[in-house]
């Protein structure tokens, strides 16, 4: 209770000053006049001032019908203009360096000479973009992103990996995944699924945070990456349909279409996307059992050939209005159902020593999975002046379904072949979860440079999962109390959060400090195997963050960065489920209900040279760290969370862009890491560690003609990582696209073209045991991808000014 009360004379102290302060305000102003080349009037259109060091949009504003703009309340800086409009060529201005209000020389545009008809304005974004607290990725500057899904543009995206089963690690430590700000709450094959079934076309950005500002939840020790999706809000009523057709060994296809329409005080947006699957896995697992000295025993030899097929929807479609100038409302809904099938045939084989031929066990797992999730967000925003003070409340409600059936049906056959029994185990596994959400933030900028951001939020979740399996032998139906179980459990955060910047010259600072508190119960409900169990956690942390970017010159040619961050990693919901799930008949997934969060202190230091090249050096060690893990008990192969004792990454990246010719842009991302673990394990201490490197290479070249030819590539060396030891990891993707009209592009690309991304590696530290694993997948594919925007976007129609920042919004999941 005296924390929330200091929480709240916070809130209101701050509330105080900004009272106060509020008619102090002395900002600067960047003003002048715009016209045609002739002189006409261009009065109603858009002008972009952009921040010269890392193109950040600041503010829009538009131009009176006299010529006259201007834009207030900025802070010293280097800026750029942008002006883009119908009729005219694109106008951008060299670095403006800004220390004290400013008058322009009048800007005059050059007509294009085209038909308004004919004409579309494209101005091709960068591929990455540097900020003081995260990297951009722009999706659709990546040519072979065209008709992928949001997990294929993520394994593209500079500094991410995709592991085993879909984990998500950036800088060699798993990630937490954020849709617009939101979490997703997912882990393992839910997460990998819901990755997969988003169309790349609905994807706008992708935001990599190693150490994410106080404003975010502290959770998530690899740091976040933020997927923002696309939002239009042009006025009138415009939109885009994409379709595309993926064909690998099996054909598929990813489409969606989007639309906004705006006038007046309403706008109202959305994207819906359909698409299917139809994909195969070819998984080796072998496992060479060993006596005391090393030599082997018998041998275990294993192949999956996994058939993925399904559909896709979702949808997210949202309305805002305009109360008053300074006063937006609105509301939001997400949705997304899949239904997918896999059929698996897998063949067990079991050997002597020798390897000659013991016992084969044939079985055909078939698994039916309906998802659904759906979503709803009311959200206020109010700008008290043109200062930028801003309020803004976000209340959410999630709910997923998840409901998979699944069948083993096992046939054991001795050497000779002759059929030594058979076995049927079928399961029923319904699951719901339920989140709820309020946050409220507010930013308030003072005179200098100086700004204050502050908020609070609650979360409640609440899950249910069920599992029932039968046993069926000789056609009798027996319930498998082992694996049969019934799990709930809750869990209510509680956050407050304030966060400042400022601007000392050359100097920026952004510090922050958030405060967290989790309480969580789980609870096991008996049967006859079992008696009822419960567990209750309640902690918890402060989390400071620091950012401090100093420009060595006043253009900003040399800038140097160092940042610092303290992160929490809460255990999935999934995996504190203690259920015990079979993947086949010899391989189990085993939840752990008394996983502990774990903590990473992390720091970064780089250096940027021109916005073009920037080469960081990464430090972090993470107490308690939660990876998989695996234990082998009588042949039985058991794969669960576990926490590490402690994990220090250490790394070195170089990420650069370069143009040597108008029609050739080449850019590079090279990282090398170092992982140490050290913890307690099954088979006694456990000490790895290990060094790799990856590069991520894209050539680009503009021949001409609205022709755009991209090749790009990955490499990943052998990684070292607990318990496990992925083998190299490489591919190459070409693509071409050709602009037909101003509206219409097509686009060719053939993913991993000689096939050679395969998931391999070695498991270690088993009692006893040897194991391998190899992951041939459906990833050589040829992709034609057909884009079509549309829309008319009414001259006379104004938009007030906004200081282009997008509002601070619920964490909830999407």
């Amino acid at each position: 209770m005296k924390i929330k009360f200091k929480i709240t004379a916070l809130m209101i102290t701050i509330s105080s000053i900004t009272a106060t302060f509020a008619t102090a305000q002395n900002s600067l102003i960047l003003s002048g006049k715009v016209y045609g080349n002739t002189h006409q009037s261009l009065g109603g259109n858009t002008i972009y001032l952009y921040n010269a060091l890392d193109s950040a949009l600041i503010k829009t504003t538009l131009i009176e019908p006299e010529g006259n703009f201007k834009f207030d309340n900025l802070k010293r800086g280097t800026y750029r203009l942008f002006i883009s409009m119908m009729g005219y060529q694109p106008y951008k201005s060299n670095v403006i360096v800004f220390s004290a209000d400013t008058t322009l020389p009048i800007i005059y545009l050059q007509q294009s000479g085209l038909n308004l008809k004919e004409v579309a304005i494209i101005s091709q974004k960068a591929l990455v973009e540097k900020k003081i607290d995260r990297t951009i990725i722009n999706v659709d500057a990546m040519l072979s992103n065209a008709g992928g899904t949001l997990l294929e543009v993520l394994e593209k995206s500079p500094g991410v990996n995709i592991g085993q089963g879909g984990a998500v690690s950036l800088k060699g430590k798993e990630a937490t995944i954020l849709i617009d700000d939101k979490p997703t709450y997912l882990s393992g094959a839910d997460l990998e699924g819901y990755l997969r079934s988003l169309p790349s076309s609905t994807i706008d950005q992708i935001e990599l945070m190693t150490n994410p500002p106080a404003r975010y939840d502290a959770a998530g020790n690899g740091g976040i990456i933020n997927i923002r999706t696309k939002k239009n809000r042009k006025r009138g009523f415009n939109g885009g349909i994409n379709l595309s057709y993926i064909q690998g060994k099996y054909g598929r296809t990813n489409n969606s279409f989007t639309f906004n329409y705006r006038n007046n005080k309403v706008n109202l947006f959305g994207n819906i996307g359909y698409s299917t699957t139809n994909t195969y896995n070819d998984l080796d697992i072998n496992r060479h059992f060993e006596d005391i000295n090393g030599a082997t025993l018998s041998n275990f030899l294993q192949n999956s050939y996994t058939r993925r097929t399904g559909s896709n929807h979702t949808a997210k479609v949202g309305m805002d209005y305009e109360v008053s100038d300074k006063t937006t409302i609105g509301v939001g809904l997400t949705g997304l159902y899949r239904i997918s099938k896999q059929e698996a045939p897998v063949s067990s084989r079991f050997t002597n020593a020798q390897n000659d031929p013991d016992s084969t066990v044939m079985a055909d797992n078939i698994e039916k999975t309906s998802f659904k999730n759906a979503g709803i967000n009311l959200n206020y925003r109010h700008m008290y002046d043109k200062s930028g003070r801003e309020l803004t409340v976000d209340i959410d409600y999630l709910r997923y379904d998840n409901h998979t059936d699944q069948s083993f049906d096992n046939r054991s056959y001795l050497n000779d072949g002759t059929l030594k029994g058979n076995y049927l185990l079928t399961g029923n596994l319904p699951t719901g979860i339920n989140i709820y959400s309020f946050k409220t933030d507010y930013s308030h900028p003072f005179e200098n440079g100086f700004k204050v951001e502050t908020g609070l939020k609650t979360s409640y979740t609440k899950t249910d999962n069920t599992a029932d399996y039968f046993y069926t032998i000789n056609e009798i139906k027996i319930p498998d109390y082992v694996k049969t179980n019934h799990f709930l459990y809750s869990e209510h955060i509680s956050a407050a959060y304030v966060n400042t910047t400022r601007e000392f010259g050359r100097l920026s600072v952004q510090a922050g400090l958030r405060l967290e508190n989790t309480v969580s119960n789980g609870r096991q409900l008996g049967n006859l195997y079992r008696t009822d169990s419960t567990f209750k956690s309640h902690y918890t942390g402060l989390f400071p963050t620091l950012y401090l970017q100093y420009k060595l010159d006043t253009t900003a040619t040399n800038v140097l960065s160092i940042n610092y961050g303290r992160r929490v990693d809460r255990p999935y919901y999934q995996d504190l489920n203690p259920f015990l799930s079979p993947l086949d008949k010899f391989t189990y997934y085993v939840g752990n209900p008394f996983l502990k969060p774990s903590y990473t202190n992390a720091v970064e230091l780089s250096h940027t040279y021109k916005s073009n090249f920037t080469t960081t050096l990464s430090y972090s060690k993470t107490q308690d760290q939660v990876n998989e893990t695996i234990e082998i008990v009588d042949g039985i192969y058991y794969s669960r969370p576990g926490n590490i004792g402690k994990a220090i990454t250490k790394s070195l990246s170089v990420d650069g862009s370069l143009d040597p010719f108008k029609w050739l842009n080449f850019h590079f991302y090279g990282e090398l890491t170092n992982i140490h673990a050290v913890s307690a394990f099954y088979t006694g201490p456990l000490d790895t560690k290990g060094t790799f490197f990856y590069l991520k290479p894209m050539l680009q070249f503009k021949p001409g003609h609205d022709w755009i030819i991209q090749i790009d590539g990955y490499y990943q060396s052998k990684i070292t990582n607990v318990q496990f030891v992925a083998a190299e990891q490489k591919r190459m993707n070409a693509a071409v696209s050709k602009k037909l009209s101003p509206n219409t592009t097509v686009k060719m690309v053939v993913n991993d073209i000689f096939h050679s991304y395969v998931n391999a590696g070695l498991i270690n530290n088993l009692a006893s045991t040897r194991a391998d694993y190899r992951n041939i997948s459906d990833t050589r594919t040829g992709v034609l991808s057909f884009s079509y925007r549309f829309g008319k976007v009414p001259d006379s129609q104004g938009k007030r000014n906004t200081n282009g920042a997008e509002s601070e919004q619920s964490r909830v999941k999407n």
